[in-house]
């Protein structure tokens, strides 16, 4: 479903991600785990189509990224750490206007549906500049998911979540799995482990580890100390 080779991005003379190789199966969950400044985050731009690489090679449901970007672009749903949303619309104009930017057919009831699966149906009428940040983020997750995409991108999808949203958010996305190809990429090793079928460990643009959920969330732990803990907090790229 989701194909990586030889992935490099420099900025200037950093280099973000270096040479980096993974696949993601049909209805798979995906943990990206890595400190700041590892290169997630432009893994995650990568894939979505939102920065090119500068070398190397993505593809999304057998289509190039790089080749045909608009067609790639219509199997993705991407929700990034920060929700591009526009403060002046309410939550029901902004959802609207994304469902119609993705083509849905009966805009009303897609809305509707992304709504209730993200709890945002009690604030539909509130202009999104209003809302409290787990809010917005919740929006921007109902807008990720329009359009009913074959893969899910999440960017630290629980960020400004009371721990009831958290938990919320968590059975939602391993529901999602079940239909859907996910890579979600958070700090939280807790969450990674609990939520994810298979984790992936970068530190400094490089894969270090590939392995799965532990039933003992210690060993997570112990892991990525182990292949991070000399990683320099540069900010998350």
């Amino acid at each position: 479903m989701i194909e990586v080779k030889n992935l490099k991005k420099n900025y200037g003379q950093k280099t973000a991600v270096n040479g980096i190789s993974f696949t993601v199966d049909n209805n798979e969950v995906l943990g990206l785990l890595g400190p700041n400044g590892a290169g997630k985050s432009t893994i995650m731009n990568i894939i979505s189509g939102f920065i090119p690489a500068s070398d190397g090679t993505v593809s999304v449901c057998g289509i190039d990224v790089f080749e045909k970007p608009i067609e790639a672009k219509r199997k993705i749903g991407y929700l990034p750490e920060q929700p591009p949303i526009y403060p002046e619309m309410t939550v029901r104009e902004y959802l609207s206007f994304v469902a119609e930017l993705k083509g849905e057919k009966d805009i009303k009831t897609a809305v509707a549906a992304a709504a209730k699966k993200t709890g945002v149906s009690n604030v539909m009428d509130r202009r999104t500049g209003n809302l409290s940040k787990g809010y917005k983020q919740r929006t921007g997750f109902a807008a990720a998911l329009l359009g009913d995409p074959e893969v899910l991108i999440l960017d630290e999808p629980t960020v400004g979540l009371d721990p009831n949203q958290i938990i919320e958010i968590r059975k939602l996305i391993k529901a999602l799995g079940k239909k859907h190809t996910v890579i979600l990429s958070s700090h939280i090793l807790g969450e990674i482990n609990a939520v994810c079928d298979r984790i992936i460990i970068v530190n400094n643009g490089m894969l270090t580890a590939d392995t799965v959920p532990e039933k003992d969330a210690a060993k997570l732990e112990e892991l990525f100390v182990k292949l991070t803990g000399g990683n320099n907090d540069e900010g998350d790229l």
